[in-house]
């Protein structure tokens, strides 16, 4: 999947186009047992089944990866969650933002089928990981979907929650760094009020110390199931 980001770096800016062929997502990526086990609980309301082991890191088809404003679903039981996304290439590691969105329907029968059945909108800037890894738990991520009309704030949680990029890459690749080409999704914080589906995503991560913030929303097109 090629994809065109504008990067932030302590010594540069730039605009590069990259060829991403692997994507995976780091699953019940939390730092904390008992906010996995409540996400875990959550999922599980929804008649999801509890993971085999955490993390778990699913392999997903890169061709679902989406900078688009509008995300088109099939049926009206899917939702997003923001999550930091490394990004390899050959110059390093770069951070960038995106959304997990999944059909939580299908979720229900299989984990790994539903994170195949929906787009992943990744934003299009990315900082260099270099200059975030030092302050990392300082982060903060929040999300808001629109529900019923009304914006809403959905997810609220420092980073720290979440196992940092470096150790998700540890344990995933057993090295410091990913191969060149590979993205991955680095986990979500609950939701808060529980998952639900919206008409339209938003999500931020910010850094207070540099004071600046990765942003990027879409929309949401539902297809009718017909049958």
């Amino acid at each position: 999947m090629f994809m065109q980001f504008d990067r932030i770096a302590k010594d540069r800016t730039d605009h590069v186009g990259v060829e991403i062929d692997s994507l995976v997502i780091a699953g019940w990526a939390g730092r904390d047992a008992a906010a996995i086990e409540h996400h875990i609980e959550e999922l599980a309301a929804l008649g999801i089944p509890r993971p085999s082991t955490t993390p778990l890191y699913y392999r997903v088809a890169a061709q679902t990866l989406t900078q688009a404003s509008q995300l088109t679903v099939l049926g009206p039981d899917s939702s997003g969650e923001v999550e930091p996304v490394v990004v390899a290439m050959a110059d390093g590691l770069w951070i960038g933002i995106g959304s997990d969105h999944t059909d939580r329907k299908a979720e229900a029968s299989g984990i790994a089928l539903s994170k195949q059945l929906c787009g992943k909108p990744v934003g299009a800037q990315l900082w260099s990981y270099a200059d975030v890894e030092g302050h990392w738990d300082q982060l903060m991520l929040r999300s808001w979907a629109t529900i019923d009309g009304k914006r809403v704030l959905y997810q609220e949680s420092a980073v720290s929650s979440l196992r940092t990029p470096r150790d998700l890459i540890r344990r995933y690749a057993g090295a410091d760094t990913l191969a060149a080409g590979t993205l991955m999704f680095c986990g979500t914080p609950g939701a808060i009020g529980g998952i639900r589906p919206g008409t339209r995503f938003e999500m931020e991560l910010a850094d207070p110390v540099l004071n600046r913030a990765l942003a990027h929303g879409y929309d949401v097109a539902v297809l009718p199931v017909i049958s």
